[in-house]
């Protein structure tokens, strides 16, 4: 009977992906697992679209619109991660010319594609929340439904009505009518 030897994974440093050429994929690295994802489809930037217009109208009263990126953005957290969330919210202290100087992210979300369910709802996430993301929403367009994360949490709070979040605990609440985000997306 013939044995099976386990082959080994190849694992990745963030310097090596990162001098990968450009041919129009995205790269990420957690923990030494290469991401890739090929250029985001429509409904994708739609989703993406619509929460960056009701984030930046939630934050511009608190002063805070220059701390919402749409991605991608290099979030680098050590030798072994980084990231390129869909869109975040940065604490206004670390923002400079520099993506590595990022780290504190208030809010982080990513849109589901086909081809990134599982580094979203696994590899990413456990990375946002060793990396202390304050609030992690993972978005299901095709399932109308919005996975919403905390760094403690072992299961997601599924939202499918209102999206709710503050900035900090003495901001006001966001409200995010999800019927308004589905409604607005390309048919």
């Amino acid at each position: 009977m013939a044995m099976s030897i386990p082959t080994a994974v190849r694992r990745y440093t963030v310097e090596e992906v990162y001098a990968f050429p450009d041919d129009g994929n995205r790269y990420e690295v957690v923990h030494g697992e290469l991401l890739v994802t090929p250029a985001p489809r429509l409904v994708h930037q739609g989703v993406v679209a619509q929460f960056l217009f009701r984030l930046e109208h939630y934050l511009a009263p608190l002063g805070l619109e220059r701390s919402l990126f749409p991605g991608p953005a290099d979030i680098f957290w050590g030798d072994d991660i980084w990231v390129q969330p869909d869109l975040l919210v940065v604490t206004p202290e670390e923002i400079t010319t520099d993506w590595r100087t990022c780290k504190t992210l208030w809010l982080v979300v990513e849109v589901l594609s086909p081809s990134s369910a599982r580094a979203d709802r696994v590899v990413k996430r456990r990375a946002y929340q060793e990396n202390a993301v304050a609030t992690y929403w993972v978005v299901d367009a095709e399932r109308r439904v919005v996975e919403v994360w905390q760094p403690g949490d072992d299961v997601p709070e599924l939202v499918t009505d209102e999206l709710r979040w503050r900035v900090s605990a003495d901001a006001p609440e966001c409200a995010i009518p999800l019927g308004e985000v589905w409604a607005a997306l390309p048919r």
